[in-house]
């Protein structure tokens, strides 16, 4: 799904059981690979490499989910903050977001296992991934939140849920954490309507129990979740989206995309 690092402009590292396997994989790979080759001493540590990457990426965003809700508690928002942190030159530039997919949300397992089975117990990794774990149920609970201060009904309330694949315009739902927000929801007693022009209804049925709906289900919402930020969903699509909303309604935005100061008086607006 990334446009601009295609297979031929991201550098590739090769390992190989020998000297031998290792030149014939460079050669194959240096066929259509222009961004260069990395020889690894070894496989296992081309597959460290790839599997700390994702872990460090992880861990980055933790850091960030932990920062938003402090921010949240602080009466600040997280998207001023990085802004503002931004403008240092070394600044790390990472979000606030659910973390799913089969690859920053399951990687580091793999290292935290392999860590354990050689008798050392991971804290930093585990601590993150707690944290990632549980940004679906913090956005559901703080949905509630809001919904409670706007005076809005909670049992039976309507909430649309926009978006369910692990991240923006893609089909892709495997390991994603939206469900845990409707799942929360729905403990709650409320009724959700779940609308993703991406995904397929049989796969996130039979993946998450989670029925898709149609884009005309969605009005008259006491609240809406912006989960996933599809094309569909933001820019000039914006006011279609608005307009599904009930007045007073709660509007959550997971991705931080949406300037509050640019919706109708009446929303009550969260973010991430």
């Amino acid at each position: 799904g990334d446009k601009e690092h295609t297979l031929e402009t991201i550098k590739k590292v090769v390992a190989g059981q020998d000297a031998e396997t290792l030149e014939k994989l460079s050669e194959v790979y240096g066929a259509i690979i222009t961004a260069g080759i990395h020889k690894a001493p070894s496989i296992k540590v081309a597959e460290a490499a790839k599997v700390i990457e994702n872990t460090q990426r992880d861990l980055n965003i933790a850091l960030m989910n932990e920062l938003s809700i402090i921010f949240d508690r602080m009466g600040i928002r997280t998207s001023d903050v990085l802004q503002a942190a931004g403008t240092k030159w070394n600044f790390l530039k990472f979000y606030p977001g659910l973390v799913g997919g089969h690859c920053i949300g399951v990687d580091p397992y793999y290292l935290t296992t392999a860590a354990e089975r050689l008798g050392y117990h991971p804290q930093v990794i585990l601590a993150g991934r707690r944290i990632n774990d549980g940004m679906g149920k913090y956005v559901a609970q703080r949905t509630i939140k809001l919904m409670v201060n706007a005076g809005l009904p909670i049992r039976e309330a309507k909430i649309g849920i926009f978006g369910i694949t692990f991240k923006e315009n893609v089909p892709d739902i495997r390991n994603s954490k939206v469900p845990d927000i409707i799942h929360e929801l729905e403990e709650f007693g409320c009724e959700t309507k779940v609308f993703d022009p991406h995904a397929e209804d049989d796969e996130t049925f039979e993946e998450y129990g989670v029925a898709l709906c149609k884009k005309d289900v969605l009005h008259d919402l006491d609240a809406a979740i912006l989960a996933v930020a599809h094309q569909e969903f933001i820019g000039k699509n914006l006011a279609d989206t608005l307009s599904r909303l009930k007045k007073g309604a709660v509007l959550i935005d997971v991705k931080s995309i949406i300037d509050p100061a640019s919706l109708p008086e009446g929303i009550h607006y969260w973010a991430l």
